[in-house]
């Protein structure tokens, strides 16, 4: 009896520390999990998760360090490997001025517009002293041959490994499966996201947003050349005509932009409406960012990394009008740009981005510009002691705009957060 009971308790101490065991293991690992979960938190990307979601913006969250690029394909990998080459021109071009505003044109296919582009940049005074970053959006011959043949500065191509453009069955390019037009994927077996309006994506539209953004992360936080560069870094497009005092003007601007307008974030080439060539006065001119010859700095660049998540969420193909309508009005307060009262560069022809992104569909205007420059274009125009005068109410997309559409899948979503964490947080 007595052997019976001792035998009972002991498998009864045996029970009760394989109990203690267990439940000892379960807190542990709750515990592991939970500190995880903190430093997962403390240690994630800096975007801004902590606003309300605006108007045409998407609202779910994305752990964007198991995001990930798209498998490359051979023209992708050889695109990135080209991006890593130094750049042209070095023999002719050994050194740079030291107060040079690195110059970005970002080009798509629009061969004889860039021809236009180019051979206004040929007669910019002091074109000679900088860096010339020519940013392709996907591979086309017909617009590499026309930068390539550039002799008048040191020229650095780099092309958007990513773009649509050269992913001819795979996303983020069109996939077999993707829905098409305004087909249900609820409905109908197919791969996408709709947008507010119900249409499914558009590669060739999408990539419109997707190569700014991949530009400016590489531009300022991913080539050795630009990396380290603090000045301003002024950004064109291919159909933009430049006047020969651009350069000069904008060197004026970003010197007197700390005196003349502290609160202005930005030094723009033309006026906000493209269809002005300015007031013509005797004085500085701030108001609402242009897209147009516009140059900011790396601080700016670093307030507007933060703001991926709205840049990249909100419902909009346009990267400007996204830029307009949430994430300068994140900021906090009016985000003014410093310009002359008179243009130093113009957007002219017809051909829009949606048009001529197959190498066998090129934009078909002519790309002719009639534009007579007046004398006093030609120089510099700029005067110190001029003051500035702000446009305080102006006509234009703001905070509260929903957006027009065409960014609505979520994969596109995700490829654009990832290409924001590729160098890792802007610093």
């Amino acid at each position: 009896m007595a052997a019976s009971y001792r035998k009972s308790r002991g498998k009864d101490a045996a029970l009760r520390r394989l109990i203690l065991i267990v439940v000892f293991g379960v807190v542990s690992l709750v515990l592991l999990l939970s500190i995880n979960a903190i430093i997962e938190s403390l240690t994630s990307s800096s975007f801004e998760t902590d606003e309300r979601p605006g108007v045409g913006h998407y609202n779910y969250t994305f752990d964007v360090k198991n995001l990930k690029l798209p498998k490359q394909n051979e023209l992708s990998i050889w695109l990135e490997k080209r991006n890593r080459m130094s750049p042209r021109n070095l023999n002719l071009y050994p050194k740079l001025a030291e107060d040079h505003i690195v110059i970005v044109l970002y080009v798509h296919n629009r061969p004889r517009y860039l021809r236009v582009a180019v051979d206004s940049l040929s007669l910019v005074a002091g074109i000679n002293e900088t860096l010339l970053i020519v940013s392709h959006d996907g591979y086309f011959e017909r617009m590499n041959k026309i930068v390539e043949s550039i002799k008048f500065c040191r020229v650095k191509q780099i092309f958007a490994p990513y773009s649509p453009h050269i992913f001819r069955k795979s996303f983020p390019g069109i996939s077999p499966f993707d829905c098409k037009d305004k087909d249900d994927p609820g409905k109908v077996k197919c791969e996408g996201t709709p947008d507010q309006y119900g249409n499914n994506r558009s590669p060739k539209i999408a990539s419109l947003k997707h190569h700014w953004w991949w530009m400016m992360n590489t531009v300022w936080d991913g080539l050795k050349e630009t990396r380290q560069h603090s000045g301003h870094i002024l950004f064109i497009e291919e159909d933009h005509f430049i006047y020969p005092n651009a350069y000069r003007n904008l060197q004026s601007l970003t010197e007197l932009k700390p005196e003349k307008c502290p609160q202005c974030y930005a030094a723009n080439l033309a006026p906000s409406d493209v269809k002005s060539r300015g007031e013509g006065w005797q004085a500085l001119v701030a108001e609402r960012i242009g897209n147009v010859g516009y140059a900011f700095n790396r601080t700016v660049w670093r307030m507007i990394h933060r703001k991926a998540r709205q840049y990249c969420l909100f419902d909009d193909y346009n990267w400007d009008i996204t830029m307009w309508a949430t994430v300068y009005p994140s900021f906090g307060e009016p985000v003014y740009t410093l310009r002359a009262p008179r243009t130093s560069a113009v957007h002219f022809g017809k051909c829009g981005l949606h048009q001529g992104q197959d190498e066998d569909e090129a934009c078909i205007d002519d790309g002719a510009l009639n534009l007579e420059l007046e004398d006093i274009d030609r120089v510099p125009n700029v005067k110190s002691v001029w003051n500035v005068y702000q446009h305080k109410r102006q006509e234009g997309y703001r905070a509260g705009f929903k957006g027009w559409g065409g960014w609505g899948d979520i994969r596109d979503h995700k490829l654009c957060l990832t290409f924001a964490n590729m160098y890792g947080a802007s610093k």
